[in-house]
Parts: C-alpha cells; sequence; structure tokens
C-alpha cells in the first residue's frame, strides 16, 4: 500500500536532515505506529506520504505509483489525516465540518447529508451535536469530528500525528480503542505517530520506533517487548512493563495495609 523508499529530507540546504535514508514498507489494513523521541523525525516521515512536505531526495508511492506525480490537493483528498491541534473551522458547524471534502470533490447534497449523518454516528456522537459550532463541544467530543472529517471522503489511508495526546486519559483511552476498531471495520491503513509506548503497544500491528531521523527498529510489539539489540529501543519498550510493575507494587504494598 504504502513505500516510503530513501527518504531524506533537510530544512537547512544540506546542513542537517530531519529524517535521512528512510525505507518503510506498509502493507494494505496495516495499523502501524511511529514512536521516538521529540525530534526524532516522526511528523516529518508522516507529512512526505501526503505531501505536506516535499523530501530532498528518494519518492513515496502508493499502490505503486509515486506521490509526486499526484498533485497535492487530490493526493490529500484521497488520504484521511488527523492532528493534535484538530484544526476544525470554528465558523462553520458540525456538520460543515464533517462535509467540507464531500462538497469539494463535488459529492451530490442528499450524498454528503448522507454521510455526514453515517460519519457522526459511527464516532459516537448525538444527531443533535451537528447543528453545534466547534466551540460548545468537549476536547474528546472535537477530536471525535476531526476523525468523521478524515473519514469523510472515503480515504483508505489515515494518517494521524498525536490524535490523542491532548485528551485525558480516560478519555483518550476510550477514543483510542474505538478508532481501532474503526480502523478494522473500515478496513484501513493507519500511520499514528505517538509519544505513548504503551498506546502504540495496545493499538498498532507494528511499531517503527525513530532516532535521529532513522529508523532504528520495526517489528510487532511482542517482537520488540521481547528485546531488541539496540539498548535504546530496549530500555523505551521496556517503559510498559516498569509501568506495570510499579501499578502491581503499589496495589500489593496498599493490599497489605
Amino acid at each position: 500500500m504504502i513505500a516510503v523508499e530513501n527518504v531524506s529530507k533537510s530544512f537547512d540546504g544540506g546542513g542537517s536532515f530531519a529524517i535521512r535514508g528512510v525505507n518503510l514498507r506498509v502493507p494494505a489494513r496495516t495499523f502501524v505506529a511511529i514512536v521516538g523521541d521529540s525530534g526524532s523525525g516522526k511528523t516529518t516521515l508522516l507529512k512526505t506520504i501526503n505531501r505536506l512536505i516535499e523530501p530532498n531526495e528518494g519518492e513515496v508511492l502508493i499502490d505503486g505509483e509515486p506521490v509526486c506525480t499526484v498533485a497535492p490537493h487530490a493526493l490529500r483528498r484521497r488520504i484521511g489525516y488527523v492532528f493534535q491541534g484538530i484544526g476544525l473551522f470554528p465558523h462553520m458547524s458540525i456538520a460543515e465540518n464533517i462535509g467540507i471534502t464531500p462538497r469539494l470533490i463535488g459529492w451530490p447534497e442528499p450524498q454528503v447529508r448522507a454521510r455526514i449523518e453515517e460519519l457522526i454516528e459511527l464516532v459516537a456522537l448525538p444527531r443533535a451535536y451537528l447543528t453545534r459550532l466547534p466551540a460548545e463541544l468537549s476536547g474528546g467530543q472535537r477530536q471525535r469530528v476531526g476523525i468523521a472529517r478524515a473519514l469523510a471522503a472515503r480515504p483508505y489511508i489515515m494518517l494521524m500525528d498525536e490524535p490523542f495526546g491532548a485528551l485525558d486519559p480516560l478519555t483518550r483511552d476510550a477514543l483510542g480503542t474505538e478508532y481501532r476498531r474503526l480502523h478494522e471495520r473500515m478496513r484501513l491503513t493507519t500511520l499514528m505517530v505517538t509519544h505513548d509506548i504503551l498506546e502504540a503497544v495496545l493499538l498498532a500491528d507494528r511499531i517503527v520506533v525513530m532516532r535521529a531521523g532513522a529508523i532504528v527498529a520495526d517489528g510487532e510489539p511482542h517482537e520488540l517487548l521481547s528485546g531488541h539489540s539496540d539498548p535504546e529501543v530496549r530500555t523505551l519498550m521496556d517503559m510498559p512493563r516498569r509501568q506495570a510493575e510499579r501499578v502491581r507494587a503499589l496495589v500489593e504494598e496498599r493490599g497489605g495495609e
């Protein structure tokens, strides 16, 4: 589905690289989490796929077609994009926000309205919310609308950049689980950038670890949890286990009092 071939990007003319020589292949219907420290190149890599960033070297292909041969606006209408800031249009109703891309590409109005009603139900929001403005919704509700808007034109690829990072833990966990169900139900191919290793382990089929603009590990969660030759990757992937052990120790300590 997606092939990233020897892709590099420098923002200063070649003095330093945000990503360098990155190769990645993502089969259709796979959920891939991209993790790593701030500045490791995760978001830059994600944005080369929908041409929000143009690489200096290498190419990205979707279904074997180089994305550089597709007009950026046409490409982005085929790829859903969800990010932490959500980016809903504040002066538009929820219905108008969800329906904007189908209308831009010329869907008939009855089809647009039907898709809006389908999606508001799909992301578990009441239909009464369709007439509200984004400011009238909570952060978790706005993020649900952001997901609905990204799905509106029936894309088969979803790019997600820290989509749940600004939410409280309970909302984040619930929305992540619900998105995973949507991913499977709609047979999507998803790439999600996250700083939360536990989130990556629980949601993704595959985890890609980046450091200093390069991929240093790539495997299924159970493979990376079992160990890796890179000590920093081992430390990173041990984090969920360490957290679980601390919680278990606290429970046992309280239980013994």
